[in-house]
């Protein structure tokens, strides 16, 4: 068993090809992560590695439901790398406080939360408690790169 946050990060995301050290490649002119005080305000992040969006088109269509979860992992994973560089450790980060999760989504899909699912799962697996967040989770016609999920967070650091 990992026995730390940063630990459980790694082990995650070193399989898909991130590195929770090295700069994320972003999509413009604009601040991945903001913090103000103990608030930390974690940009939307699209589903890429490197510089390669890993899963695109609309969920129910060109991405499968499995897609479109994978997706939402890479995601919360890309939040938590944010977090991480931003804070030092994720034992800094006190709580996931709201969890925005937008999914490009063919006529008809449905199936929003539970794409939204997988991102809180994997923010829980590797926060615990501090992972549970409030929660909204939207169908969209388009997202940036086509990119079948895109998601954003609010979390609070510790104090001192």
């Amino acid at each position: 068993m990992l026995d730390s946050r940063d630990a459980r990060l790694t082990a995650l995301a070193a399989p898909l090809g991130l590195d929770v050290d090295a700069p994320l490649v972003i999509g413009g002119q604009y601040c991945a992560v903001l913090q103000y005080g103990e608030q930390l305000y974690v940009s939307g992040q699209v589903p890429r590695v490197g510089n390669q969006v890993q899963v695109t088109g609309a969920a129910g269509d060109a991405a499968s439901l499995d897609d479109a979860r994978r997706a939402a992992e890479i995601c919360a994973l890309r939040a938590l790398i944010l977090l991480r560089q931003q804070l030092g450790t994720l034992d800094a980060l006190a709580q996931v406080l709201k969890l925005n999760v937008y999914v490009q989504s063919a006529p008809g899909f449905t199936q929003q939360s539970e794409v939204a699912d997988a991102a809180s799962a994997l923010l829980a697996q590797v926060l615990g408690a501090a992972g549970h967040a409030a929660r909204t989770s939207v169908g969209v016609a388009q997202l940036p790169k086509n990119a079948t999920v895109e998601l954003d967070l609010q979390a609070a650091s510790r104090v001192g």
